[in-house]
Parts: structure tokens; sequence; C-alpha cells
């Protein structure tokens, strides 16, 4: 185990191969993964990114912008209610991550859960 502050005074977290962002997100993988062996959900998947602005050439100059995305912590599927969960581990709400949430709910029509 490895650990390592960031600027929000979370430690990274390396477990068998795996790197976290904070102790608390390696610990809500831990649950997710026992409610995944207990049948209560399926298809647990990490980071998984979702666009909010693809790349554009920009009207200008011409050059490539990258695009936007957001990141989850985690998707699954909730068994009980068969809906897709996506769900992010937050100890600090920034203003960039409080806007890409707006945007990514509006854009797929799903909440995002905050551990």
């Amino acid at each position: 185990m490895y650990k390592r502050r960031n600027k929000y005074g979370n430690r990274r977290i390396t477990v068998d191969g795996e790197t976290f962002d904070s102790l608390k997100e390696y610990h809500r993988y831990c649950e997710l993964q026992l409610l995944q062996r207990s049948g209560k959900i399926m298809d647990l998947r990490r980071q998984v990114p979702f666009e909010i602005l693809p790349s554009y050439k920009h009207p200008t100059t011409g050059k490539t912008v990258r695009g936007v995305k957001y990141v989850a912590d985690f998707v699954y599927l909730d068994l009980q209610t068969m809906k897709r969960v996506i769900e992010d581990v937050k100890g600090t709400r920034t203003q960039v991550y409080k806007l890409k949430k707006k945007l990514v709910e509006y854009i797929y029509q799903e909440e995002i859960v905050e551990v």
C-alpha cells in the first residue's frame, strides 16, 4: 500500500496495482465490490469518462481544441431498481466539479450520487 498527498489533502493510495484518489474512494470501492458479490449490483466500473464537450477545430486558428470530460469514480447497475448509478466520492466540491456535475446531469439526464 502506497500513499501520497494531493493538493486537497487527500492521500492517493495504491492497492494491488490499482490507484485511488483517496482512502475514502478505496473504502467505497471495497463496499461496492461486496455489493456486487452479494448480487445487489452488477457491472461495477471505475473511472468512467462522460463526454461533456467534444474536441473541435477553433474557428479562426484551425487548431484542435481538446474536449471536456467528467470522470465518474464508479458506475454500476443497481439490480433492485434496474437503473445505472453514477457515483462520485467527494471530499472537496470544487467549482469545476459542481459545473461538470450539472452539465453531465443535464446532458445524460442521470443524477450523480455523491458519497
